[in-house]
């Protein structure tokens, strides 16, 4: 019951988001943005836990998002790159929390093969716009592509509870899918549907790894 609250309440903001990024308002886009990403801190806060290294892992990263998020939504380089560095950490502490759960010999799979190319893929394509960004694109992009190869292999893990496989596995690849549209916007085309698509699936990848922490074993 207290899930599904956090949840309806998690749609509202968002919609009230989404309304604020089509007005462009920095003021409005923060006093939505900021509430709604503390929430999905709060939700991890308030789950069980059954695998306490998980969920300190976890917890950390999400608290690196939200921080993220923050610095995202004000104006200006300075704060792009640290809403940057923040994400860059936050994704470094998923890795933490991924591998904890694997087993050495599922890393070997093809599936990393099409991580690789399409991490390769994305950096080809933002390349010719990244300018004095391009080493820390390049290295946030291979930063994400390991959070997401750690995500399947950890879904791969049979010890874990199906639920909590599917919800990290699918909240990382909604996360990486996200990452996606901020650089679209950042340095291809910045436009309103770049943040219609990527934020909602920005915060369904940040309440699937939320709600893990509970379900994983």
């Amino acid at each position: 019951m207290v899930n599904a609250g956090l949840l309806v309440v998690a749609a509202a903001l968002l919609v009230g988001l989404l309304v604020a990024e089509n007005r462009n308002k920095t003021g409005l886009i923060l006093s939505f943005k900021t509430p709604l990403s503390a929430l999905f801190v709060v939700t991890a806060l308030i789950q069980p836990h059954p695998v306490p290294s998980y969920y300190h892992w976890v917890l950390a990263g999400l608290v690196c998002g939200l921080i993220g998020d923050v610095c995202l939504a004000l104006k200006g380089n300075s704060a792009f790159k640290a809403g940057l560095v923040a994400f860059l950490f936050g994704h470094i502490l998923y890795v933490a929390a991924f591998v904890g759960l694997t087993e050495p010999r599922d890393w070997l799979t093809p599936v990393h093969l099409l991580v690789a190319a399409v991490a390769f893929g994305v950096f080809w394509w933002l390349r010719p716009n990244l300018g004095a960004m391009l080493v820390p694109v390049a290295l946030y992009i291979v930063v994400i592509s390991v959070m997401l190869a750690a995500a399947w292999v950890a879904f791969l893990n049979p010890a874990l509870n199906w639920k909590g496989a599917w919800g990290l596995f699918a909240g990382a690849l909604c996360f990486y899918s996200s990452d996606v549209y901020v650089a679209r916007d950042r340095f291809k085309k910045s436009q309103f549907e770049n943040r219609l698509l990527g934020l909602p699936l920005y915060y369904a990848g940040q309440f699937l790894i939320a709600f893990s922490v509970a379900v994983v074993r």
